[in-house]
């Protein structure tokens, strides 16, 4: 029995950069985002029957792993090398489609099981680095490279996204007063809205095919807002850190206007005028998240109620994909 637990991400800065589309025509993209306590869980056990029996939202069986029916499990298998004779089981503490890289993430902790499981060595960085090559090469899904990194490595990190796809991690050096007010005060809290985060970012890269230019100058603005944001953290600015993350929600906003984030703008906006410093939609958009930096927390804990909105208390995971049962 493999069981491993891989971490959900909050951006920070910079997202929207990891994306192919623009890192490799852009001269690279930046960001920076957190592993935060909130896991997926992936179990991989062996299988008496010798066939591949697979239980997530669904459960099937299949003799080999090109007859898999969900994507990034029979990707992961085939990538792998384990044909037959396994069971996998997922399980999250957040539901998919909310912001936080589930896909990524998910991608991630199976393929690392399934390494512990045929005992090879593989580092976290390469299974990223796998995991990428599942979502973005095999299934050409329209995602970025952040999900993947953030699960597997963990921590308060920033990414640089070089036009060749290799990727530079750099951790963010924060003094320890300052990492521990960062993590006190930020507050996440769910919108109660569930979408596809490739279906959101194929939205926005369809709705701006004729206005190219327009897209990359808002991408350039908001890499430019990742690096300002790696600034302000290792320089403990916690106060421009906030005006920040709403700056980066400003040119989402600008990016994919819709209804939905007309209402996600308004309750933003309650929020910065009932104690919070900043605050952004977390992921592609769409729904999701909603994460505010406010050292007045009551009354921005209060004012979220008033919306019906839950919050989900967090803290940062530091270890990224770890295996913590393997017998």
């Amino acid at each position: 029995m493999i069981i491993t637990r891989t971490p959900l991400r909050i951006s920070l800065g910079g997202g929207g950069t990891d994306l192919p589309y623009y890192y490799r025509e852009a001269a690279g993209g930046f960001l920076v985002a957190g592993a935060i306590n909130r896991y997926i869980y992936i179990a991989v056990n062996r299988n008496f029957d010798n066939d591949l029996l697979l239980k997530y939202s669904s459960i099937e069986r299949a003799s080999k792993p090109s007859e898999v029916r969900h994507p990034l499990l029979r990707e992961a298998l085939l990538l792998a090398g384990v044909e037959e004779g396994v069971e996998i089981s997922s399980m999250a503490d957040i539901p998919a489609g909310t912001g936080l890289g589930s896909s990524g993430a998910f991608t991630v902790g199976v393929l690392k099981a399934l390494c512990t499981h045929t005992r090879k060595m593989v580092q976290n960085e390469r299974i990223a680095e796998m995991a990428c090559e599942i979502e973005i090469d095999r299934l050409a899904a329209p995602v970025g490279r952040q999900d993947q990194y953030v699960a597997a490595v963990g921590g308060v990190t920033a990414f640089e996204f070089r036009p060749d796809d290799t990727v530079k991690i750099i951790p963010v050096a924060m003094e320890e007063d300052t990492r521990a007010r960062l993590e006190e005060n930020l507050l996440l809290f769910y919108t109660g809205v569930r979408r596809s985060a490739a279906g959101e970012l194929n939205r926005q890269e369809d709705s701006a095919s004729d206005r190219p230019d327009d897209l990359r100058k808002n991408l350039d603005a908001v890499k430019a807002v990742g690096m300002a944001s790696y600034e302000a953290l290792i320089a403990a600015d916690l106060g421009g850190f906030a005006q920040l993350l709403t700056e980066q929600w400003e040119l989402k906003y600008q990016r994919s206007p819709s209804e939905l984030h007309d209402d996600v703008n308004a309750w933003i906006q309650h929020g910065l005028g009932s104690g919070a410093g900043g605050g952004k939609l977390v992921g592609a958009g769409g729904g999701g998240f909603l994460l505010f930096y406010a050292e007045n927390k009551a009354d921005l804990r209060s004012a979220m109620r008033e919306l019906k909105l839950e919050e989900v208390r967090f803290t940062f995971d530091y270890e990224g994909a770890a295996t913590i049962v393997s017998r």
